[in-house]
């Protein structure tokens, strides 16, 4: 199985709901801070065949994302992001100057997808990983499962609220 095991899009009421997930990047390749400067940016280089399913088939526009900061000491969540575009064909893949060029993509199987997001707040103060993992509320979150290593992870709403309580924040600071 993949994707959010939590996702809910429409309920009796009508409402959309969003779902969670974290997205990790390496501060020197690609900082939240550049994410506030650039507005948006195409999610692209991701070439693990689980988390390309999710950008394809389970992120949704409106979702929201904990942009983390991996291969940092520490490595933490720096900002709240969300999906601003659905998964559409990571262009990266059929460019042979890109580092993340795939010599089996092509225009009619483009391999590789990707996702536009957009910042939505960076935090105050840094949620460290330590921090995270030492939260009970977090007792489960992906991201400190041993062995769990994509960069690209669904988060279940009560994680996601925790890391927000975490920051001083709710969801209702996030609109």
């Amino acid at each position: 199985m993949h994707g959010n095991p939590n996702l809910k899009r429409a309920g009796t009421t009508g409402l959309i709901m969003v779902a969670y997930w974290l997205m990790k990047s390496e501060p020197h390749v690609y900082p939240y801070e550049q994410l506030v400067a650039d507005g948006s940016t195409h999610w692209d280089g991701v070439r693990n065949y689980q988390a390309r399913n999710m950008m394809r088939d389970d992120m949704k526009e409106g979702d929201l994302v904990l942009f983390y900061h991996s291969n940092f000491k520490p490595p933490h969540v720096a900002g709240i992001a969300r999906v601003c575009k659905e998964g559409y064909p990571d262009f990266t893949a059929q460019d042979p100057n890109s580092k993340y060029f795939d010599s089996k993509a092509t225009p009619d199987n483009p391999r590789w997808m990707m996702v536009d997001i957009e910042p939505v707040m960076q935090l105050e103060q840094i949620i460290p990983l330590e921090d995270i993992r030492n939260n009970p509320e977090c007792e489960g979150m992906l991201l400190i499962r041993k062995g769990q290593r994509l960069s690209v992870q669904p988060v279940e709403e009560e994680h996601f609220l925790a890391v927000l309580r975490m920051a001083k924040l709710s969801l209702s600071d996030l609109s």
